[in-house]
């Protein structure tokens, strides 16, 4: 008997799983999907100074290809509580919308993949020519330390092999079919502190202002593009987050000042490279490093492209035949666990309308539960060759 995808979308948004906990909702999936037949592996990861994350591994089959569903069933906190119309844990359907935080950001894409596969084994058996897996993870709205990383880690050494993957991410703008994403841009975080000498402001002489030198070294970052773009991403781009010199005296020089900035960058760039390039505009202004400045770099992943190939025409064909609409293949948006993916097999991001993900009164439209689902169960049938 195949899963009802409103049905398992709804249990799970009334699983409070705000990252990192668990709330009950691997719990949850693991259950409709050993109802099904898969076999479950739950892993727990810590690591120091963070909280420890369960996860979930699911495997129907043994043969070769592996066809692997990824995603979270964690989620943001709600927020302010009493701004929300609805329970946030309720799951319900109010006006032909699914409400709840999850719906978009991506317990429903968990939930739909999960009755695509029911169908798919109901139709065609355990004798398909391969098997379907689920990786899920409870970090990827957290720290991203004990989730998918590890546990594709863990499954390697288990021996697993990933042969495609689709990540139930909410890649479409506005309605299901408009997007998929083939990629992502790179991301680096920069704390950059510059050093100088406290005094008045009444006598400089006397002092050396850090945000006097600060200034042309951001300039020298933001004043010229980076590049001009790929044939699949767009220009990289930095940013600058903060700056902050922790003074509120006119009349004070201050010894420090910081700056936060990121850069989305592209296939052009690495982190180190972009790394390299930073002390060299900074240097460029006549900065030292170790002396004039400091600067701490976290890079959070670095840009990827499943280059546009069968995977794509699969997830393609897909969409086209349940909505009528080519979906755009896209590198836009932040990063997702598909950055870790990458290094194991091709992946395709693909889920629901992102518009109210993180937002209060987190909804989809009910109808598009059914969509995806058709669109997950023909990606199955495609890859697979039962079309």
């Amino acid at each position: 008997m195949s899963l009802d995808a409103l049905d398992l979308a709804q249990a799970l948004i009334r699983c409070p799983s705000v990252t990192p906990e668990e709330g009950g909702a691997l719990d949850t999936l693991g259950r409709a999907l050993e109802g099904i037949g898969f076999t479950c592996h739950r892993h727990v990861f810590s690591d120091e100074n963070t909280p420890n994350v369960d996860n979930l591994y699911a495997r129907f089959g043994t043969a070769a290809p592996n066809f692997c569903f990824a995603g979270h069933t964690d989620v943001v906190p709600v927020g302010n509580r009493d701004a929300w119309t609805v329970d946030p844990f309720g799951g319900e359907v109010i006006d032909e919308k699914l409400f709840g935080r999850g719906a978009s950001d991506m317990k429903t894409a968990v939930a739909c993949f999960a009755a695509a596969a029911s169908r798919f084994v109901e139709r065609h058996g355990s004798d398909f020519g391969g098997s379907i897996s689920f990786l899920i993870t409870g970090d990827e709205e957290g720290v991203a330390i004990n989730g998918t990383r590890k546990l594709l880690q863990q499954i390697a050494t288990d021996g697993e092999t990933l042969d495609a993957c689709i990540v139930g991410e909410p890649t479409n703008p506005n309605a299901l079919g408009d997007m998929a994403k083939i990629g992502r841009r790179g991301s680096l975080t920069a704390n950059l502190t510059v050093f100088g000498i406290q005094g008045h402001t009444a006598y400089p002489h006397l002092a050396d202002n850090p945000i006097h030198k600060l200034i042309p070294m951001l300039a020298s970052i933001i004043s010229e593009p980076l590049d001009d773009g790929t044939d699949h991403f767009q220009p990289s781009t930095v940013q600058i987050a903060s700056v902050d010199a922790d003074n509120s005296a006119s009349n004070v020089i201050p010894g420090k000042v910081t700056a936060l900035f990121n850069i989305r960058y592209n296939d052009l760039h690495t982190g180190t490279s972009l790394t390299e390039w930073l002390h060299q505009q900074f240097q460029s202004t006549g900065a030292k490093q170790g002396e004039d400045y400091d600067l701490a770099i976290h890079v959070s992943g670095d840009a990827f492209l499943t280059p546009p190939g069968t995977l794509s025409e699969v997830v393609t064909a897909a969409v086209e035949k349940a909505t009528g609409k080519k979906p755009e293949l896209s590198t836009s948006g932040g990063t997702s666990d598909a950055r870790f993916i990458k290094d194991y097999c091709p992946v395709i991001e693909f889920g629901m309308v992102g518009q109210t993900m993180h937002k209060t009164d987190e909804h989809i439209p009910a109808g598009d539960v059914a969509r995806l689902t058709d669109i997950y169960e023909a990606i199955l049938d495609a890859y697979f060759g039962k079309t």
